[in-house]
């Protein structure tokens, strides 16, 4: 991967903090709300959903012998005579109520929400002034973004969006095509119809699925003053792009530089101060990565270390878009991710896909309570606190009946707030047995302090604990106060 670090003259006004260079860009700081949340919501949900294949089913049912166009020749007709933009008036988000939904999501522990406003299909879920194909004027004929926005602010939550529209030009350009064989044979999409090429985009060669490798001023132009409509106008204060700086190459990334200085000279403006956050990815050929101007974003996987600086994993319950049948993760996988990320000094955005219709699935419902449930016990241990000065060890587990000598083995992760240590366990012990975590102190910020109390979060009763050569002995009640996993709270005598 190539780290470019490049230098513009231009600004974007003479008083603003930001300019579109790398160097006025590093003065960014990830802001204390985003380190205090550590757990946020959003989701996938757009003209995609209507199919319930997946939110890359605009691309895959024009790619032909794909599983996505032999289920549309099946389902809906030949992409010569159905194309995506025909899903536009099917999905009616006829159920959507935001304000349920956002309310749901607060009782999952989140702090932050931060809907999909726009995908790689090219379809806006605002008002936008800038490309007519959005849900005010067709499809729904509402503006999504701007009723999350309302949602999410009343129920106290950050508000933001994500935005994955840099892709597009290439992306979406498979609606071009037509079949090189069988009864369809050179028979064109509809992508080819002039008529709906403010959708599909203009002719061109570029089929890239990751960012174009050559976008054109024009395309690049009209990103920027569609992001920057957002920003405009519906008081984010967290923007996430799907991959690096738009876009490739040192020259075109310029567009994005500039629409970054714009973001965070506008959150001062709104602040006094530079409140938002702005996530990109380390991907290759995912536009231009430059290091220091904004939090890093892993999408689906997590630093396997410490890191200094916050960072965020992006990940979802299954995929991202609604898939009819698919296969969600459980609570527990995601708890444990959850405390894990946060041991590391990062956060969790979780996605979950709603239906065409805006409703949620059962299960989706019931995982989201599920670690809300877990939050209300254990909460204290994730928000608002700071790693360690180590993430975790694996821990002695002595199960009842067990000796040590024929013990098994648990991972641990530690936090703290202020002076205080949280041990919480990748796991549910069993009732009644002991936790040995050793040579914790060893490290720690603030050596010859001794172990005050030892306390289980959720339970009223007095723990019994042990601290005797370097190691910490936690002996579990017969009750556990949650499921999933176990936080203890080591308080130190001042």
């Amino acid at each position: 991967m190539v780290f470019l670090v490049f230098h513009c003259s231009s600004s974007v006004k003479g008083q603003d903090k930001f300019e579109p260079t790398v160097e006025s860009l590093r003065q960014y700081k990830c802001p204390q709300w985003f380190r205090d949340a550590k757990f946020g919501i959003y989701l996938h949900w757009g003209v995609y959903s209507v199919a319930e294949k997946g939110e890359w089913y605009g691309r895959d049912m024009y790619i032909e012998g794909s599983s996505e166009y032999k289920h549309h020749l099946e389902t809906y007709g030949h992409p010569s005579k159905f194309g995506y933009k025909d899903f536009i008036p099917m999905w009616k988000a006829e159920k959507f109520d935001a304000d349920k939904l956002v309310s749901l999501f607060k009782r999952a522990g989140a702090k932050y929400f931060t809907p999909c406003a726009v995908h790689h299909d090219n379809f806006d879920l605002w008002n936008s002034q800038h490309n007519k194909w959005n849900s005010v004027n067709m499809g729904p004929k509402k503006d999504i973004i701007g009723l999350w926005r309302d949602a999410a602010l009343k129920h106290g939550l950050r508000f933001g969006v994500t935005t994955h529209l840099e892709r597009s030009y290439s992306w979406f350009n498979v609606n071009k095509g037509a079949d090189k064989s069988g009864p369809y044979k050179g028979i064109p999409y509809d992508g080819n119809d002039p008529e709906y090429a403010g959708f599909y985009h203009e002719r061109h060669e570029d089929t890239d699925y990751r960012q174009p490798l050559n976008p054109p001023k024009h395309w690049r132009d009209n990103w920027a003053e569609r992001i920057k409509d957002l920003i405009d106008n519906y008081q984010i204060d967290f923007l996430y792009f799907d991959g690096a700086v738009p876009f490739q190459g040192e020259d075109k990334a310029q567009t994005g530089l500039q629409v970054i200085a714009y973001y965070y000279n506008q959150s001062i403006r709104r602040h006094g101060r530079q409140e938002c956050v702005m996530t990109i990815k380390k991907i290759e050929n995912h536009g231009t990565y430059v290091d220091g101007i904004a939090t890093i974003d892993m999408e689906r996987h997590r630093s396997d270390e410490l890191l200094e600086e916050p960072w965020q994993t992006d990940t979802s319950i299954g995929p991202w878009g609604y898939y009819a049948g698919a296969q969600y993760r459980s609570v527990s996988e995601l708890v444990h991710e959850l405390v894990d990320i946060v041991s590391k000094n990062g956060n969790v955005l979780l996605n979950v896909p709603p239906k065409a219709d805006g409703t949620l699935d059962d299960e989706t419902v019931k995982i989201l309570l599920g670690i809300g449930k877990w939050l209300d016990v254990n909460g204290e241990a994730i928000y608002e606190t700071r790693p360690w000065t180590t993430y975790g060890q694996k821990a002695t587990l002595i199960k009842p009946g067990q000796t040590v000598d024929k013990s098994d083995s648990i991972e641990v992760r530690f936090t703290k707030k202020l002076n205080d240590l949280y041990i919480i366990t990748l796991g549910s012990p069993p009732a009644g047995s002991t936790i040995v975590i050793k040579s914790v102190w060893a490290t720690t910020e603030s050596p010859g302090k001794k172990i005050q109390n030892v306390a289980l979060l959720g339970c009223d009763s007095k723990l019994k604990w042990e601290y005797e050569n370097d190691s910490l002995e936690i002996h579990l009640p017969n009750q556990k106060p949650c499921e999933h996993a176990l936080a203890f709270e080591v308080t130190f005598n001042p």
